[in-house]
């Protein structure tokens, strides 16, 4: 029951960097004016998919907390930055469906989409570390 929430968020991780990717890839065109290929609809679908992978580990891992050691949040940072995560994918859902449903030339919304992802990615991978210590603590008890 305590490897399903790992394994299941790094899933989700492989994903989210290979869509990070992808945009670094539209990143470039746009603003640095180098010629690259962007596949916008395999962007959008996986980014979705990422993100709803996350979204269900968040919910996932509270689960175990909660029905394991009878609280929520006890698992301090790795707890807390689960749920700070929760505005960043709420905000590249949101953001990344509306400028797939209503496509014109846009810096702005974009490069803001791009950077609060950015950040999101990086909260992500710090879980990485804060994860395994809270294996180690919890599960493991060392």
């Amino acid at each position: 029951m305590f490897l399903i929430h790992p394994i299941w968020q790094f899933a989700g991780m492989l994903t989210i960097i290979y869509v990070w990717m992808l945009g670094l890839s539209r990143f470039r065109s746009q603003h640095l004016k180098i010629r690259t290929r962007f596949n916008w609809k395999r962007h959008v679908r996986l980014g979705l998919l990422g993100t709803m992978i996350w979204s269900a580990g968040i919910c996932g891992g509270l689960y175990v907390v909660q029905s394991s050691w009878h609280g929520i949040l006890i698992t301090g940072t790795h707890g807390k930055t689960g749920i700070l995560l929760i505005p960043f994918i709420l905000f590249a859902i949101c953001s990344g469906i509306y400028m797939d449903r209503k496509k014109k030339k846009r810096k702005i919304l974009p490069l803001i989409h791009g950077i609060s992802n950015t950040v999101m990615l990086l909260l992500a991978l710090s879980q990485i570390y804060s994860g395994i210590m809270v294996y180690r603590e919890y599960v493991l008890g060392v």
